[in-house]
């Protein structure tokens, strides 16, 4: 009796709840057999995707006393669809371990989630593993291992299983013409979509996304004028190529235009806003959408926090943990809310993030997310924290580099700073622009101006054009040796119009030198650049005083507290939040 009344329960929506005291009395009466329609019900009934649920599965999985090869291989399908790859792997060779052989839908997904990984062994072990279970020859396992090799850039093998394929459908031409737009041969793909023998919306979507990719949009609006049947991916396509090629005005035309949008849609055309700092018209579309998900929400956050609003991108954050939107953030998420509090100055809040949110929310520590609190704590002055965070690293790259170079630079541990640039030329890293910042900051503070020089003078052989900045910083250097009028030649040759901060640093130097001729001249560019600026009118009045002009210094503090100029208060990004 209990078994009929079992499998009814089963075929109504139950919760996860009372899922889990119906398992219990599975477990109870000894009904193992009726664990896979437990399995079954999890992948098919649960609507979000969560890591409790996930965790549940896999413990079914692996205590069932009758482990079957239809119930892994639903949850390996389960697992691919919301990228737990690496499950979808660990239960696949789970099934040999048990002594089971896997079905030709098991060997596919198996195909699909190497291919997500990148684990090429698996892949092709996998594949001496058809021949074994005497699956060559079937459609559907052949076709995964193109895919496979498509998407890990081995085309040749790829083209190898095709041309020995005995059958092919859509979906096996559709690999092929992926493969070759992967290894960005176009005219291979072309040549492959003109021999289909019959095309499917995806064999046209992918053509249209190999042209917008080389920015043919051309040839991409042909094609998609053709389309017997689109989708969104099609539309999505073509806002995308419009997008990548900076032609916003035509992605948005398609953006308006579709039938339908969806997340991917608003997605990208918050990215293009973002690249072009259109800030207002990115936040129009968000507040258009109606169901927003978390990745709608990292698009506008990364959008405030890229454009140097980051207490706009921490407003969002805080909206997105209202109860009355209650939307889990990601790993994505957190680094670019710690990246807006990098910005900010914030450690307290960044810290909340690293010492209990990410713990309260089961979120685990990866590189993207060390690297964001790197910067964060390096920025902020806990160098200690940013070192130990450093050190965890799995892989250290540019980024980690730099913000480890530039806290170090700005914390009084100039040493440590050019020490850690050597070790990553050493470790044959590119530095970047913002690497030349840290270490020209780290030189500058020990004084060591011939080292500077060549710093400057190296950028060239990694194909960076010094910025402004880094001529305020060399200017700098120069400043404190007393090198003023080198400084002052320096600025003369620029090959771009100098900003305030690159004649504010002529200034400071000439006021620590006392040099009235030099700090006029710098005084002078910058009230054209900055009129409402009062340190620098200050400055002047200091290199006044200090050589006895004592009118010219009154005079100029006067016309200062006349025309108002003060600094501006410091603020933390919660005063605005609650306002």
């Amino acid at each position: 009796m209990l078994v009929p009344k079992i499998t009814t329960l089963l075929n109504h929506s139950v919760t996860a709840k009372q899922l889990k005291q119906i398992h219990g009395s599975i477990l109870v009466h000894g009904l193992n057999h009726l664990d896979r329609l437990i399995i079954h019900h999890l992948i098919t009934s649960q609507s979000d995707y969560s890591q409790p649920i996930a965790q549940y599965l896999r413990l079914i999985l692996y205590h069932s006393n009758q482990p079957d090869v239809d119930s892994a291989t639903s949850a390996m399908r389960y697992f691919s669809k919301h990228g737990n790859f690496q499950q979808a792997l660990a239960l696949y060779s789970g099934l040999q371990t048990s002594g089971l052989s896997p079905s030709t839908f098991a060997v596919a997904s198996a195909l699909k989630a190497c291919a997500r990984v990148c684990q090429l062994n698996g892949g092709v072990m996998i594949h001496g593993q058809v021949f074994k279970y005497g699956f060559s020859g079937d459609v559907y396992v052949e076709t995964g291992l193109i895919g496979f090799y498509a998407k890990v850039g081995d085309i040749w093998n790829a083209c190898k299983v095709f041309d020995e394929m005995s059958e092919r459908n859509v979906v096996s031409w559709n690999s092929m013409i992926d493969g070759y737009l992967r290894s960005g041969d176009l005219v291979m793909a072309e040549g492959c979509f003109a021999r289909m023998p019959d095309k499917d919306v995806v064999s046209w979507n992918s053509m249209v996304t190999g042209y917008a990719r080389v920015g043919d949009m051309e040839k991409a609006l042909r094609l998609f004028e053709e389309m017997p049947e689109r989708n969104q991916t099609s539309w999505n396509a073509m806002v995308s190529g419009y997008v990548e090629c900076e032609k916003l005005e035509l992605a948005r035309k398609f953006y308006d235009s579709m039938p339908q949008r969806n997340t991917i849609s608003c997605i990208t055309m918050i990215g293009g806003y973002l690249k072009c700092g259109d800030i207002v018209s990115a936040r129009e579309l968000f507040d258009e959408m109606g169901r927003k998900d978390h990745l709608l929400y990292n698009a506008m956050i990364a959008c405030y926090a890229k454009n140097g609003r980051p207490k706009e991108a921490l407003q969002l954050f805080d909206e997105m943990l209202q109860p009355n939107v209650n939307i889990q953030p990601d790993k994505m998420t957190l680094a670019t809310v710690i990246s807006a509090c990098s910005q900010l100055g914030d450690l307290s809040f960044g810290s909340w993030i690293h010492e209990l949110y990410m713990n309260q929310m089961g979120i685990t520590m990866d590189d993207h997310l060390r690297t964001a609190l790197i910067d964060l704590y390096a920025k902020c002055g806990s160098i200690d924290k940013a070192f130990k965070l450093f050190h965890k690293l799995h892989k250290k790259d540019v980024v980690a580099y730099t913000a480890m170079i530039l806290g170090c630079a700005i914390n009084g541990k100039e040493q440590i700073a050019i020490k850690l640039f050597d070790e990553m030329m050493e470790s044959k890293i590119r530095p970047n622009l913002v690497t030349f910042s840290g270490l020209l900051t780290a030189l500058s503070h020990v004084g060591m101006v011939e080292e500077s020089y060549h710093c400057f003078n190296s950028m060239k052989r990694y194909g960076l054009a010094p910025t402004p900045d880094h001529y305020s910083l060399m200017v700098e250097v120069l400043g404190r040796a007393g090198r003023l009028e080198e400084a002052h030649n320096l600025i003369k040759g620029m090959p771009m119009r100098p900003h305030g901060g690159v004649w504010g640093a002529l200034l400071l130097a000439c006021s620590t030198h006392n040099n009235v001729e030099l700090g006029e001249i710098a005084a002078k560019h910058c009230f054209e650049l900055e009129a409402d600026s009062s340190g620098y009118g200050s400055l002047l009045a200091n290199i006044y005083a200090s050589a006895g002009r004592w009118d010219d210094a009154k005079r100029l503090r006067k016309s200062i507290y006349e025309r108002g100029l003060v600094k501006v208060p410091g603020s933390s990004w919660m005063d605005h939040v609650q306002e």
